[in-house]
């Protein structure tokens, strides 16, 4: 049997990564959460994640240092959730290992089905048929804050 994706969320905002861990194992993610770069850097070495959800705006370490921390030891795809819309910033994240950005606010549905796809390019063997679909009623599909 394939194991659930795990994803780590590295936010310093707390709201933000107990909605974000409310939101995903409604998907049926294991979700692990971190407010501090230094500990998402940890996390990220030691608990294997399948996806790593990572803000750029952070008090610590800025998303650019842990993208570049965790870069040094892992390939684990990484998605940059930032409120920040500007297509150099952008750039320069991607540069330095990020696999993709999403601008927040984001709508769940999209967010979920860009971890799906994160996780079937980087391992192909995840058991997608664990997961639930990213399908919504219209409630529930609301934007995620900023």
């Amino acid at each position: 049997m394939t194991p659930t994706a795990k994803i780590l969320v590295i936010d310093d905002d707390t709201a933000i990564t107990e909605l974000m861990s409310m939101l995903l194992k409604t998907f049926g993610f294991e979700v692990l959460t971190t407010n501090i770069g230094e500990e998402g850097i940890r996390l990220a070495r030691e608990a294997n994640p399948s996806v790593i959800l990572l803000d750029l705006m952070m008090p610590d370490l800025d998303g650019w240092q842990v993208c570049k921390a965790i870069r040094q030891t892992s390939d684990v795809p990484i998605l940059i959730l930032s409120a920040i819309n500007d297509p150099r910033m952008v750039a320069s994240v991607l540069d330095v290992g990020a696999d993709d950005f999403l601008v927040k606010p984001v709508p769940s549905g999209v967010l979920v089905a860009n971890i799906k796809k994160l996780i079937r390019r980087n391992t192909g063997a995840l058991d997608m048929t664990k997961l639930k679909k990213t399908s919504f009623p219209q409630t529930t599909n609301q934007p995620l804050p900023s």
